[in-house]
């Protein structure tokens, strides 16, 4: 079994190409699919920016300020394949001095101050569209990235490199590999499940666990998410509607009094 992210998930690709991995949803109810052969190509292509636009390399640090969403998991994907460690600001906020610097627009002008060599900015558009405005200094990430390579060839890792930075914690490609195992085998997830992960659309991403470890979760298991935002007053049946239409079993979001949960639906 791979004790790094990026090979891990290129076996899963390379398993069934085809197959849904990421719904994700606005809080408008526009509804986005990415199979893993979609996302990977997404993956391949930010790899290569990085690489051949940034000048990436192998333990470079790069600050992801994005809530959950399929965009963000591009880009977590990517930097476990080109080597370098996700940095996450503890307080959801930019972490600072890193090497690249992605952000959406409401931490845009806080990732310019940070010191990163590299800020790239995005939209978040539920089709990739482009940011309504670019700031000086600041690649627009949906634009630059479409001209890059379609396919990546992931570097080969030591797993006992550091893969992920929150606040004060740093985890190896093994830990966070290994995060994501106890996790999917915590939750039973298998085959014919699909997990949906209810989260604000500006959460941070350590709404996916301080370890990313949901998204490993997934990857380890082959079950595909749906990121939906929990329902507002009075819309709980649509939002019902909208886990049975998905056919999701699992559900891990937040609880009433505030810590998130997970439980079975089916």
């Amino acid at each position: 079994m791979s004790d790094s992210p990026a090979p891990l998930w290129r076996a899963l690709v390379s398993t069934d190409p085809g197959r849904p991995f990421v719904t994700s949803y606005d809080d408008l109810g526009d509804r986005v699919e990415l199979s893993r052969a979609t996302l990977d190509n997404w993956v391949s292509k930010t790899s290569n920016m990085l690489v051949d636009g940034f000048g990436t390399q192998p333990g470079d640090r790069v600050a992801v300020a994005l809530p959950p969403h399929w965009q963000s998991l591009a880009w977590l994907l990517s930097c476990w394949s080109v080597g370098a460690a996700v940095v996450l600001d503890g307080s959801g906020g930019v972490a600072r001095d890193t090497e690249v610097a992605v952000a959406d627009p409401d931490r845009l002008t806080e990732a310019q101050d940070g010191g990163a060599e590299e800020v790239v900015g995005t939209s978040l558009d539920s089709l990739g569209m482009p940011l309504k405005e670019v700031p000086a200094m600041v690649t627009d990430y949906t634009v630059e990235v479409r001209g890059h390579g379609d396919h990546f060839q992931s570097y080969p890792v030591d797993a006992g490199e550091i893969a992920l930075e929150v606040g004060e914690r740093t985890l190896t490609g093994a830990e966070v590999v290994a995060a994501g195992r106890a996790r999917a085998e915590a939750w039973g997830l298998a085959e014919g499940d699909r997990l949906a992960v209810v989260v604000a659309s500006d959460a941070p991403l350590t709404a996916l666990g301080e370890d990313l470890s949901v998204l490993t979760a997934a990857v380890v298991s082959g079950v595909p998410l749906v990121l939906t935002p929990a329902p507002s007053a009075g819309d709980e049946e649509r939002f019902l509607k909208r886990l049975a239409t998905e056919r999701v079993s699992v559900v891990y979001g937040p609880a009433p009094e505030g810590e998130a949960t997970f439980r079975r639906v089916d």
